[in-house]
């Protein structure tokens, strides 16, 4: 088994609806996004996949992220923007984006900051 780990990041603004505490005001981050992608196979070059079309993927889905106020984003309208769900949403998208059957999201890791993580996965 092959596991292609691509990093990328984006800055965004949220708040978090209805939390007991101050994360419930106007706040930022920079998170950091981890992708981890799955194969059995390599290509006739010995690669599972490029990481240049991986890079491509990640960096056009966290375009939509960067510089935004999140809650605004359609994916959070109905749920609020935290690490999990971003790191759920981030899984779903990349995985709509892959054209090689043979190829899967493993894992994505979403930290918050230099200390603290989530990682969503569904096996």
């Amino acid at each position: 088994m092959y596991k292609i780990n691509v990093i990328s990041a984006f800055s965004g603004a949220h708040l978090l609806n209805n939390y007991p505490g101050i994360c419930k005001k106007l706040h930022g981050h920079n998170w950091k996004i981890r992708v981890q992608l799955v194969t059995k196979k390599t290509d006739d070059l010995g690669m599972a996949i490029d990481f240049k079309i991986v890079k491509e993927h990640l960096n056009n889905l966290i375009e939509k992220f960067d510089h935004s106020y999140l809650n605004e984003l359609s994916w959070f309208e109905e749920q609020n923007p935290t690490s999990e769900n971003i790191a759920r949403v981030i899984y779903t998208e990349l995985q709509k984006c892959l054209e090689n059957e043979d190829i899967l999201v493993n894992e994505v890791e979403v930290w918050e900051s230099d200390f603290t993580s989530v990682i969503y996965t569904e096996s």
